[in-house]
C-alpha cells in the first residue's frame, strides 16, 4: 500500500496522554509496525531510497498545503506520513548496516548541541541574528567549503533565492537598509525594460531580457526578506486566490451552457469581479 494513502480503513488507537513515556511508546510502536511491513508486505518490502524519494517530496508538499490552509488536523496527518517516511529510510539503512534510526537520532542530537553553543556552551548571543551568524560560521568550521554549499540544488528557484540570501546574510553579506534594496529593485526593473522596444514592448534580446528578469525576481525576493515576507508563501497564496476565482468563472460559464473559449473577455471580466468580492 503506497505511503500516505487515503483509501485504507483502519481502527484508530485511543488518544495517548501527552507525556514523554507515552511519546516513546508511540514511536516504538511505529518502529515495530515498520519492521512488520518490511518483512511481510510485498509493496513495503520492494521499496528503496530511490523509489520512496518522489513520494517523500509529494508528502512534503501536502504538508505545505495543510500549513498554508491552517488545517491543524491535516497537518497532524501529514506529519505522520512524513514520520513514516523517515522511519522507512532508517529501516532500509539498517538492512545494509550503513546506519539505523539510533544513528539518525543521535546524529541530529549531536549536531543541535554543537550548533547551539549559546545553550550547551558558554557562548553569549544578543538576538536571533547572532544565532544565525554563529550557525553559518559553525558549519564552515565543520568542513563546509562554502556558506552556500548547504543549499540543495533541486530546490525550487524561488525558495532557493530566499535561502541563498539568508545564508549570505548569516555571514554579514547583506544590504543595511531596505531603502537600498528597493532602489536595487527599481534599478533591475529599468535594466529589464531596456531590452524592450519602448513603443511596441517587443523583446529586443530575449536572452538578455531573461537574465534581467531573473535579476528583477532576485531583487524582489531580497526586498520581501527585508520586510519579513516569505515570497514562496506570498506567491502560493496568490496562486490559490487565482485558482479559486478562475473556478468561479468556470462555474458561471457552465451555468450559461457556454465554454470559456466562447465567452468574450468582457463577459469573463464581469464574473471575475464577482469572484473578487466573494
Amino acid at each position: 500500500m503506497p505511503l500516505g494513502g487515503n483509501n485504507m480503513s483502519v481502527k484508530l488507537p485511543p488518544i495517548i496522554p501527552k507525556n514523554r513515556a507515552n511519546e516513546l511508546l508511540a514511536f516504538n510502536r511505529l518502529l515495530d509496525i515498520m519492521d512488520d511491513l518490511r518483512e511481510k508486505c510485498p509493496w513495503d518490502r520492494k521499496q528503496t531510497f530511490e523509489s520512496l524519494r518522489h513520494l517523500t517530496i509529494e508528502e512534503t508538499y501536502e504538508l505545505s498545503d495543510a500549513i498554508l490552509e491552517n488545517d491543524l488536523q491535516e497537518i497532524k496527518k501529514e506529519l505522520g506520513d512524513i514520520m513514516l517516511h523517515l522511519v522507512f529510510y532508517a529501516k532500509i539503512g539498517s538492512e545494509t548496516e550503513d546506519f539505523d534510526i539510533t544513528d539518525v537520532l543521535n546524529g541530529i542530537c549531536e549536531k543541535l548541541i554543537s550548533r547551539h553553543p549559546h545553550i550547551y556552551g558558554d557562548v553569549v548571543v544578543a538576538d536571533e541574528e547572532e544565532v544565525k551568524k554563529n550557525w553559518e560560521q559553525l558549519k564552515l568550521k565543520e568542513g563546509n567549503k562554502s556558506v552556500l554549499g548547504g543549499v540543495p540544488k533541486s530546490l525550487p528557484a524561488l525558495v532557493k533565492a530566499m535561502r541563498i540570501q539568508e545564508k549570505a546574510r548569516g555571514v554579514g553579506f547583506d544590504w543595511e537598509e531596505k531603502a537600498q534594496v528597493w532602489a536595487k529593485v527599481e534599478e533591475e526593473m529599468q535594466e529589464f525594460k531596456e531590452h524592450f522596444n519602448a513603443e511596441t514592448q517587443e523583446t529586443i534580446d530575449k536572452e538578455k531580457a531573461e537574465a534581467e528578469f531573473g535579476d528583477v525576481l532576485f531583487s524582489l525576493v531580497n526586498y520581501a526578506r527585508f520586510i519579513d515576507i516569505n515570497p514562496e508563501t506570498a506567491l502560493e497564496r496568490t496562486n490559490k486566490k487565482f485558482i479559486k476565482r478562475f473556478k468561479y468563472l468556470e462555474s458561471k460559464a457552465t451555468e450559461m451552457n457556454k465554454k470559456l473559449s466562447e465567452m468574450t473577455l468582457a463577459e469573463m471580466d464581469v464574473f471575475w469581479e464577482e469572484a473578487k468580492r466573494i
